[in-house]
């Protein structure tokens, strides 16, 4: 699966916070424990596609 390198959050796919961090987990699976730069922007796209998919707490100042 091919993903486009940008920074910018997708809303077209409205994943659950749980199916990113799967995807990031198998990211770090995949590099062996280190990315690569193209890995990193990639890495960079997972975590702001978790953060907005994760729930907020209503304890979170």
């Amino acid at each position: 699966m091919l993903h486009s390198m940008s920074t910018t959050v997708e809303t077209s796919s409205q994943r659950t916070a749980d199916e990113v961090n799967e995807e990031i987990r198998a990211l770090w699976r995949r590099s062996g424990g280190t990315l690569s730069v193209e890995q990193r922007k990639e890495y960079q796209r997972l975590v702001l596609e978790w953060a907005a998919a994760a729930p907020q707490s209503a304890s979170a100042t």
